[in-house]
This record gives C-alpha cells, sequence and structure tokens, in this order.
C-alpha cells in the first residue's frame, strides 16, 4: 500500500495532501466519459515482463511499479456482466507505467503496438522499432494525451471540403491517436460528411440501429464496395483506414459503422477527432516519447520486428503473439462491449 505521505502520492497529487498521515492510504477517485467510476488506493508490486534476449527469444524480468487498484466501481464498470479487469498506464505523465519503467532505467520510453483483426494477435514491444522503417509527425507539445496535427481528410482519393477551424488543436480540440478507444469519434461536421462519401454509391442501403450502432446488410466484399478513407497529418504522414477497417461485421452480412458522431457527446460545442484501433489496427504504430513524434506504416501484425537493444546495441527480432483470441470476430454480447467499456474516454487517465 502507498500511504498519502510517499513521494509517488505527492507528485500525484501536487504536493502532501490536507490532513495526511502516515497511516493514512494515497486514495484516487476517476470519472469516467459513460458516468462510470473507480475509487481506490494506491499500491506497489513488481510488474513480470519478457525482455528480450535474442531473435524470437525472451528471459523474464520484472520492476516495481505503482497503480491504482480499485476497491469500488461504478456504474457500468460495477456490472459483473461488462466489468473489465483494468486499464494500463502508457501515457506521458511521470506517474505511468511507461514513465515508472524508465525512470527505473528497465526501457526507453518508445512503445509500439501492431494489432491484427484479420488473423487475430500482434505484436505490443516497448523499445526502439527499427524495422519496419515508420514515418512519424510530431506530437503537440504540452498535451496530456497523443495529440497530432491533422491537416485534411480525403474519402476515395477527393478532399472533403471542411472549415480550417475543424484541425485547430487545444483544449477538447484537434486529434488524439487513442489505443485505450475502440472506435473512432468525429466532429460532427466531420462524421456527417465523411457518411456522405462513404454511401454515395448506395444509396438504397437501409440502416437499422443495433445498440446504438448503424449497421446495414451487404453481401459482396466491403473492400471492394466502400471507398478508403485518409486522414493526413503533419510532415506528409498519412493513415489509411480501410472499409475492413472502419466497418465491423455482427452476424451474417451485417456491418456497422465504427466512426461514430462525437458532437453529439460534447457539451460545450467543442469536439475533438479522436482515432482509436479500428483505425489504428493492421499497422504498426510506433509512440517515441523520447524524440515526441509518433508514427505508423502498414504491416502484418502476424509477422514480427525488430527491435534494437540500446544497452548493447543488438537488434533483435519480437515475433506475434496471440494478444487475444476475442479481437479477431467480435462476439457482440461480451467481448466487443468490453472493449466499448475500456475504450469510453480511457485516454483521459493518463
Amino acid at each position: 500500500m502507498i500511504s498519502c505521505d510517499q513521494g509517488f502520492c505527492s507528485a500525484t497529487y501536487g504536493g502532501l495532501l490536507p490532513g495526511c498521515t502516515t497511516s493514512l492510504p494515497c486514495e484516487y477517485s476517476v470519472m469516467y466519459g459513460d458516468g462510470s467510476s473507480t475509487t481506490g488506493f494506491f499500491v506497489s508490486d513488481l510488474l513480470q515482463f519478457d525482455q528480450v534476449s535474442g531473435d524470437g527469444q525472451t528471459r523474464p524480468a520484472n520492476s516495481s511499479v505503482t497503480f491504482g487498484c480499485g476497491s469500488q466501481q461504478g456504474g457500468d464498470l460495477g456490472n459483473s456482466n461488462q466489468a473489465l479487469d483494468g486499464i494500463i498506464g502508457f501515457g506521458q505523465s511521470n506517474t505511468s507505467m511507461l514513465s515508472q519503467l524508465a525512470a527505473a532505467g528497465k526501457v526507453k520510453k518508445i512503445f509500439a503496438h501492431c494489432l491484427d483483426t484479420i488473423n487475430g494477435g500482434g505484436i505490443f514491444a516497448i523499445g526502439n522499432v527499427v524495422q519496419p522503417k515508420v514515418k512519424t509527425t510530431p506530437l503537440v507539445p504540452n498535451m496530456p494525451h497523443y495529440n497530432v496535427n491533422l491537416k485534411s481528410i480525403d474519402v476515395g482519393g477527393t478532399a472533403l471540403q471542411l472549415p480550417t477551424h475543424i484541425f485547430d488543436t487545444g483544449e477538447k480540440k484537434g486529434t488524439i491517436i487513442d489505443s485505450g478507444t475502440t472506435l473512432t469519434y468525429l466532429p460532427e461536421i466531420v462524421y456527417k460528411e465523411i457518411m456522405v462519401a462513404i454511401f454515395t454509391k448506395h444509396q438504397d442501403i437501409t440502416f437499422h440501429n443495433v445498440q446504438d450502432f448503424l449497421c446495414f446488410q451487404y453481401a459482396g466484399s466491403v473492400d471492394d464496395g466502400f471507398p478508403k478513407v485518409t486522414f493526413h497529418f503533419e510532415n506528409d504522414l498519412p493513415l489509411n483506414v480501410y472499409p475492413h477497417d472502419y466497418f465491423f461485421e455482427n452476424g451474417d452480412n451485417l456491418y456497422c459503422v465504427g466512426f461514430q458522431n462525437g458532437g453529439l457527446q460534447s457539451k460545450d460545442g467543442k469536439s475533438m477527432v479522436l482515432l482509436g484501433d479500428l483505425a489504428l489496427s493492421n499497422k504498426l504504430v510506433v509512440y517515441d516519447l523520447e524524440n515526441q513524434v509518433i508514427g505508423w506504416t502498414e504491416h502484418n501484425c502476424s509477422s514480427s520486428i525488430k527491435i534494437k537493444d540500446d544497452q548493447t546495441g543488438a537488434t533483435y527480432t519480437v515475433d506475434a503473439h496471440n494478444i487475444s483470441s476475442g479481437w479477431r470476430r467480435f462476439h457482440w454480447q461480451k467481448p466487443f462491449i468490453l472493449l466499448l467499456i475500456a475504450m469510453v474516454c480511457s485516454y483521459l487517465i493518463f
């Protein structure tokens, strides 16, 4: 247990908490965007992980980390049918798990993920990725999340005509790359323009609302029948989102749209672009906090990547693993709902 007079607690809250004594635990309380909540205490423990020691080889390693242990969950997090184990903190703050590992000299502040929605599984690794080469875009400075500068959006090669203020950055504005989110949220005007462009050749499609998702029947290949959506970022970095990325199948020939109208959830009229895992899937995404850049490249996430050992200079192969058997095909009633619960506003934590 972490007491309120320990350094971690003071660093988290910007000073010693009023009434703190050595016998009182350091508490936390988090409210999420969907109204659910978690409260509990900070604890420390040894995090066990695999240290790369050769091509496709690892050895066990560990490091002490401090994290929140929930004692009471509210809203959907308190529902036994929709509970989740937790959210791992790989944000930029000094108290995130990644920052703690880096401060202990265990890792560099660089990590990568590659989520395979075609075959299942993927890759998650901490370290300097040297292969495949990844083109990057700078992170917006002094932001708590992974904010980047979005310049334009095109659908099927045709640029959307959007007001320039849509791409402004700042409080509750801008674009966030968020691996803690499943879907992609867009300002209302962007959402409407993208939806019109995607379905312009399919005026005969009838939409159905399935658990608040916009769904439709389609018998053919969605990749053949619908256009690619491309988000263009600073430094000429494109993010191609294909139909099999922005649609997800929910039953035989029933597809649902992974783009969501984020403007409906904004109480103050401000809205942001938030790109979640469906848009980031089947790509190697690298978060390089050492150089304050983020980047990606299309990649077979069932293959491998190469990581450089900063101590020895050696380069080792990291193979794909089966991260989750539930990722390849969403079983609507349970695993996908769990993804949505983890999605709701995890980027707000760290």
